[in-house]
């Protein structure tokens, strides 16, 4: 089983088709409910459903999720009988194989009401039509890569003391969204140097910028007190969305102080300084955080993509 625990949860729908073929005799019988066995299309309905239900006890591999909708829709046509089936969820992860499920074990109850009657009928085809929701459908695309730059700010790596890990996992979760890493560099806990590096990275033109460390309660984390004297606008959501994934996962996740905002036009977001927090934060906020740059130059909320531009995008966080 895929491990979903890095995801958050979005609205999730799917739809899926069936078809039974027969004889267009027992198919008029269908439609005016004149089947010895019962009425075919609300047994069917009945049995989709709750099949849609069972999906993680049929499929090995199918997560139980939450169903919050499956509807089931019949269209008696001239030589078949066509199956419609649309499942939705505010889960982790999709709900397409619960509205394949429900299509099959429909067709599959029809076909058992009627093949006393049409030795001939058959189940032609199930195939998914439609699915949404997860992060791909959150990808901008850009007429050039944003510029990001990564800020490490701890005493002992710019000292050379200790290695970054935080830092090195911002540019690998980074790689495959439709960024470039334009700067990398380690500074000390000190108010004026995360200043004065971050407003240099701002008159160079850069997008954005991930700093990692200085957001907890020790006596040299000044990170938060540093970005609050040059950030003009503040973007409390994404700090929001940070601590709410990772209070999810840990309860320390509270004592986070991470702050996010705009200096000029360039985005700031600052990250835990370990490197669980950098991962879990990341995935909280890629790769939707990256929508804040067709806002800032003034456009909406639509984006303008094709499925193929999605595929060749996708962050490595949390998809």
């Amino acid at each position: 089983m895929r491990d979903v625990s890095n995801k958050y949860s979005t609205l999730r729908t799917a739809t899926a088709m069936a078809s039974v073929r027969m004889a267009p005799a027992f198919l008029r019988r269908i439609a005016e409910n004149r089947v010895e066995k019962g009425n075919v299309l609300e047994t069917a309905k009945v049995a989709g459903t709750m099949a849609a239900k069972k999906t993680p006890e049929l499929i090995p591999y199918c997560h139980p999720l939450p169903i919050d909708d499956v509807k089931i829709v019949f269209n008696v046509l001239k030589d078949r009988l066509e199956i419609t089936a649309s499942a939705s969820t505010i889960w982790k992860t999709g709900i397409e194989m619960e509205a394949l499920t429900a299509c099959a074990v429909a067709a599959l109850t029809v076909y058992d009401m009627v093949k006393s009657l049409d030795a001939n009928a058959v189940i032609e085809e199930i195939k998914l039509v439609e699915k949404r929701g997860g992060k791909s459908d959150f990808v901008d695309t850009f007429a050039r890569p944003l510029k990001v730059c990564v800020l490490v700010i701890s005493d002992s790596t710019a000292a050379g003391k200790r290695e970054d890990k935080s830092g090195k996992i911002i540019k690998e979760m980074l790689s495959g969204c439709p960024v470039k890493i334009a700067g990398y560099e380690a500074v000390p806990d000190d108010v004026e140097r995360i200043k004065a590096r971050v407003v240099s990275w701002k008159n160079e033109g850069i997008d954005i910028i991930f700093s990692t460390g200085g957001t907890g309660l020790g006596p040299r984390d000044v990170t938060v007190e540093a970005l609050r004297e040059i950030i003009t606008r503040e973007t409390p959501g994404i700090s929001e969305a940070m601590r709410a994934f990772g209070q999810q996962r840990t309860p320390y996740a509270m004592l986070s102080r991470s702050i996010s905002g705009l200096v000029g036009k360039t985005l700031v977001v600052a990250l835990p300084g370990s490197s669980r927090g950098v991962k879990e934060s990341l995935n909280a906020v890629l790769p939707g955080v990256l929508h804040a740059f067709p806002m800032i130059e003034g456009g909406g909320h639509e984006r303008k993509k094709t499925k193929e531009k999605v595929q060749n995008t996708k962050c490595k966080a949390g998809l």
